[in-house]
């Protein structure tokens, strides 16, 4: 169209907002009335303001104004082109938008989930340091439980998400992971904090405050007790991370729990953490994972990134976790 050709007839990489010299004149004179408050305001004569709107009625074979004595006035023409341009300039503001995002110029917004364990340790001290480096990109941060962190990637409400044992199908992919053994969390003083790792069966007369249902480990301690024969002595039961940690805190009890949920805690010195030893159970695995279909943003793609290799360089847990306990 003969409109966009005027657009970019006179076209800059340096001219922002993206309009042909004709354009801004005219929106100029548009919404002032007068070429002479139009020429100020542009920074140049009259006469060279009227210039560029004649030439444009020219080459659109209409005429954009009224002349009357007290100034210009939209004809019905004039006033389409005017809505016309406003438009465009916002749509090719989003398109300008979008070019910075990808060329990395725009940081823009990351949407991702977590599962509860990760509230605390190294997810908030990664957005602190994506703060730190980019601080245009900015986070929302869903907590959600395990299996409902695979419905939100799945239903696109996240550009990404953190959970446990993740299985690879064509609604999730797993870009990374790392595996997370399982042990005995107890008080920094129990005897069973002073040893480097212990067999499940040690367990078979402590008091368990064990973890339920729909906590990922449940069903896996189930089968341990199974596999070898030796049941729990439960004295509570809790479906909540945190209200286990505290009840062990307290000296309630003993818990399974995976390094992962306490990590935290082992760091600052206020729980142990002993990895049981010979066990079928497998450790955990904590997986980044997205929606194989869906196109992620520049935002997205750098803090991906960046948990991404912080899942790889995660420490020795197990033999980490003890350390600290202890």
């Amino acid at each position: 169209m003969l409109y966009y050709a005027i657009i970019c007839s006179n076209y800059s990489n340096t001219c922002m907002p993206v309009f042909s010299r004709f354009l801004q004149y005219f929106i100029a004179v548009a919404e002032r009335g007068s070429l002479r408050r139009a020429s100020e305001v542009l920074n140049i004569t009259a006469s060279a303001v009227d210039r560029q709107i004649l030439l444009g009625e020219q080459h659109l074979g209409i005429p954009l104004f009224e002349r009357l004595p007290g100034g210009l006035r939209l004809t019905a023409a004039g006033a389409l082109l005017l809505d016309q341009a406003r438009r465009w300039n916002k749509e090719f503001e989003r398109v300008r938008v979008a070019f910075e995002d990808l060329r990395g110029l725009r940081r823009g917004h990351v949407r991702f989930a977590v599962i509860d364990a990760l509230a605390k340790g190294f997810v908030p001290a990664l957005i602190r340091q994506l703060q730190q480096r980019q601080p245009s990109i900015t986070t929302e941060i869903m907590v959600l439980d395990n299996a409902r962190v695979a419905e939100v990637i799945a239903a696109g409400e996240v550009e990404f998400g953190l959970m446990l044992n993740p299985l690879s199908s064509k609604l999730l992919s797993v870009r990374a992971y790392a595996e997370i053994p399982i042990g005995i969390v107890s008080k920094t003083d129990h005897p069973i904090a002073a040893q480097a790792s212990v067999r499940f069966s040690a367990c078979a007369d402590l008091p368990m405050v064990a973890p339920g249902p729909p906590l990922a480990l449940c069903e896996q301690i189930a089968g341990l007790e199974a596999a070898t024969g030796v049941p729990l002595r439960r004295i509570a039961v809790c479906d909540n991370v945190q209200m286990i940690k505290s009840l062990v805190g307290l000296g309630v009890g003993v818990s399974v729990l995976s390094w992962l949920d306490v990590a935290e805690e082992i760091a600052q010195g206020e729980l142990a953490f002993t990895p049981i030893a010979n066990s079928p159970l497998r450790p955990l695995t904590l997986g980044l994972c997205t929606d194989p279909a869906r196109q992620l943003s520049h935002a997205a793609s750098a803090f991906l990134t960046l948990v991404a290799t912080t899942l790889a360089d995660l420490p020795d847990s197990g033999s980490q976790g003890h350390a600290a306990g202890t």
